[in-house]
């Protein structure tokens, strides 16, 4: 295939080397006439591990050129990525300017060309980006999305010191896209990589980048909260960081990365509130582990206003533990949320299949009687009638069946607070951030 690649920087320059090595004609271009003559002399526009032999090797063999004539480079290729940069801006919008400009000039190449063309955006973009990326050329060149052209957002996740490792060995190569053909297409760059390829919704595609640096940034940040916190306890951080990696079951995996309702129990909340003191009693300030706290408080918030904006008052409330299969009612967010929702006048009947009154004891019966004193007269067993006698039905457990109560479900407005198993969504279903 012969590729264009627009912008010759960090990631165009990798890019244009690696697909070249996997067997593709690729024409490098840029603006700057000083990386463009560096290509063209085989040599690279950065100092990145192994890309210099492979841009030198590649020009050798003749599958690798570069210009500034985004005209020629439009019309010789069938595929066109763009890599430009993407600057964040002092208030931390990111300046979208150059993806913008080079849409417009692959819009104006089109204009001439007949063959269905395929545009790659490979920048960090903010959502949304794809979408006017392909009006603009739609625009400048005239011709009709799906038809002439299609533009497949693909992400790159390079590190610098390891971008060249790091695009044959990715985790994941993420496509978004609206265009069967170009998605088949691009996917067929990636085909030798011992990696999956996720096709994916365009918006999906464009955020991800996001979330995962968003992530590693946490990472490190809650890395050196811990470190601070064990020096001044001289304990060695490394040891308990290296500790807390071998658990590959719940501290580095899938566990708790589900969107939903705020954490609760007696572990989580009581632990979290221990560190904190610890390293508050040490004179050790830890600002992300502070901040966690006032944010899943701020998720208990974020299901009470989407309650109140339906305007209903009574509300048949599904699962009060912090978790199904288990009665503990200890520091569970569905306590708190009950508790203000009875403070703001709202009607509750409450159903738990694992609650039952005559059996708390100890601190668990000590909670509720603090939180929410009359219980008794708010539970029932009685779901059914529970459903059919209010206005809106929120889901706290996962394990409530949906479908089951499909006929009682259909006129009631439906809150999910832990995105349960649906066959089919709701008319009147609302997630709680889904």
């Amino acid at each position: 295939m012969i590729i264009s690649i627009f912008g010759l920087g960090y990631v165009g320059c990798v890019s244009l080397g690696c697909l070249s090595r996997n067997g593709h004609n690729v024409i490098g271009v840029d603006v700057s006439s000083l990386k463009v003559d560096l290509i063209n002399q085989g040599l690279a526009t950065i100092v990145e591990k192994d890309i210099d032999i492979i841009i030198k090797e590649e020009f050798n063999k003749g599958k690798i050129r570069a210009t500034t004539d985004y005209f020629d480079a439009v019309n010789e290729s069938e595929l066109s990525i763009i890599c430009v940069g993407t600057p964040s801006s002092p208030t931390g919008h990111l300046n979208l300017s150059y993806i913008y400009k080079t849409a417009e000039q692959i819009g104006e190449a089109l204009k001439s060309k007949s063959s269905f063309h395929v545009v790659v955006i490979r920048s960090t973009v903010l959502p949304g980006t794809n979408e006017k990326v392909g009006e603009i050329i739609e625009q400048v060149s005239g011709k009709v999305r799906g038809i002439g052209f299609s533009v497949v957002s693909n992400p790159e996740f390079l590190r610098e010191g390891t971008a060249v490792k790091d695009y044959y060995n990715p985790s994941v190569t993420v496509l978004g896209g609206d265009n069967l053909e170009a998605i088949e297409k691009v996917s067929s760059l990636y085909k030798d990589l011992n990696s999956p390829i996720e096709i994916t919704e365009i918006k999906v595609a464009e955020l991800i980048k996001y979330v995962n640096n968003s992530f590693h940034a946490l990472k490190i940040t809650f890395a050196n909260e811990v470190g601070n916190i064990c020096k001044g306890l001289e304990i060695d951080s490394h040891k308990v960081m290296d500790l807390f990696c071998t658990d590959t079951h719940l501290n580095i995996s899938k566990a708790y990365f589900k969107p939903g309702f705020a954490y609760g129990g007696s572990c989580l909340p009581k632990d979290l509130r221990g560190l904190v003191t610890l390293g508050h009693d040490n004179y050790i300030n830890a600002p992300l582990l502070n901040s966690i706290d006032s944010s899943n408080e701020n998720q208990k918030r974020v299901a009470y206003e989407l309650i109140a904006r339906t305007g209903c008052k009574k509300i048949c409330f599904v699962g009060l533990s912090f978790k199904e299969g288990t009665d503990d009612l200890r520091y569970s967010p569905s306590v708190d949320l009950a508790e203000k929702l009875i403070g703001k006048g709202y009607e509750l009947k409450i159903y738990d299949e694992n609650v039952h009154i005559s059996k708390l004891i100890g601190a668990n019966k000590a909670f509720i009687n603090e939180h929410l004193p009359h219980l008794s007269d708010l539970i029932t067993d009685d779901i059914v009638s529970s459903i059919q006698e209010s206005d809106v039905v929120l889901i706290n457990h996962r394990n409530f069946n949906v479908n089951t109560y499909s006929a009682e479900l259909a006129d009631k407005i439906i809150i999910d607070l832990v995105r349960v198993h649906l066959d089919d969504v709701p008319k009147n279903y609302t997630g709680l951030c889904w």
